[in-house]
C-alpha cells in the first residue's frame, strides 16, 4: 500500500494525513475483494523497515492501526473475514494495540468467506530465517529438508503462495514483502497512490491477472506441439 506520503505532499499536508486517508482505501479494497470471490488477501502495513521512520510517525501510525481495529473489527467479523497479523514481534509494538490484535484473530478465526493478512512487522528475510532456525530446533537432517518442510515452518503455513502483488503509487520493488510466497506472484503496478486506489482499480488489476498466461516455468501444451 504505497504512495502516502506522496499523496499528502501533493496537497501540503503532513504525511500523516496520507496515513489517515488510506484507511477509506483499506476498507474499499477489503470490500471489492470479498465480492469478487477472493479467498486471501493480504495487505502489508508496516515492515520491518519502517522502524527506521521518524518516532512521530511511527507513535502516529502505532495509533492509527489500533483505531482502526476496533472500529472495524465488528464489520470485518459480520463478512466472515478471518484476520490475521504477519509479523507483529517487535517489543517496541505497544502493548495495547498488541491485545487488540490478538483479540481480533480470536474473534474472526472461525471465519472462513476470505482470509485476511495483515503484514506489520514483517520482514519476509526475517520470516525466512526463522523457517531456518525452527527447523534447526526440530532436529531435521539436512538431506530432509525440502522446499514443502520448509515451508511448513514459516509463519500460517498453510496461507497458498501469492498468485498476484499490487503494489500501488508505480514503484516496483518487492520491498521485504513474503519473499517466499511471490517466488510466482504475478506483479501489477498501477499508477495511482494508495489512498486514491478505488474498487475499479482493483477489479481492474485481477482482470489484467486473469489476462496473462501463468506456466511457472514451463511452456503451455500448445507451444510444445501438444494439444
Amino acid at each position: 500500500m504505497d504512495g502516502n506520503g506522496r499523496w499528502a505532499a501533493r496537497r501540503s499536508l503532513p504525511r500523516t494525513s496520507g496515513h489517515r486517508a488510506a484507511e477509506t482505501t483499506v476498507i474499499d479494497v477489503i470490500e471489492a475483494a470479498r465480492a469478487a470471490g477472493v479467498g486471501w488477501l493480504s495487505l502489508f502495513a508496516f515492515s520491518t523497515e519502517n522502524w527506521r521512520r521518524p518516532d512521530a510517525e511511527i507513535e502516529f501510525l502505532m495509533h492509527l492501526v489500533r483505531r482502526v481495529v476496533r472500529k472495524h473489527a465488528p464489520l470485518l467479523h459480520a463478512r466472515g473475514i478471518r484476520c490475521r497479523f504477519l509479523g507483529v514481534s517487535d517489543p517496541r509494538i505497544p502493548p495495547g494495540l498488541a491485545r487488540d490484535i490478538a483479540d481480533l484473530m480470536t474473534l474472526t478465526g472461525r471465519n472462513r468467506q476470505m482470509t485476511l493478512t495483515v503484514a506489520f512487522d514483517h520482514g519476509g528475510r526475517r520470516d525466512i530465517v526463522e523457517a531456518a532456525r525452527s527447523l534447526i530446533r526440530s532436529g531435521v537432517s539436512p538431506e530432509a529438508v525440502t522446499e514443502e518442510s520448509f515451508a511448513a515452518h514459516l509463519p500460517f503455513p498453510d496461507t497458498p503462495d501469492v498468485d498476484l502483488v499490487i503494489r500501488t503509487s508505480g514503484e516496483q520493488r518487492i520491498s521485504n514483502f513474503m519473499l517466499w510466497q511471490v517466488a510466482y506472484a504475478e506483479w501489477v503496478f498501477p499508477p495511482a497512490l494508495w489512498p486514491d486506489f478505488r474498487a475499479p482499480d482493483f477489479l481492474e488489476c485481477l482482470h489484467a491477472y486473469r489476462q496473462r498466461e501463468r506456466r511457472f516455468g514451463g511452456v503451455l501444451p500448445n507451444q510444445n506441439g501438444e494439444t
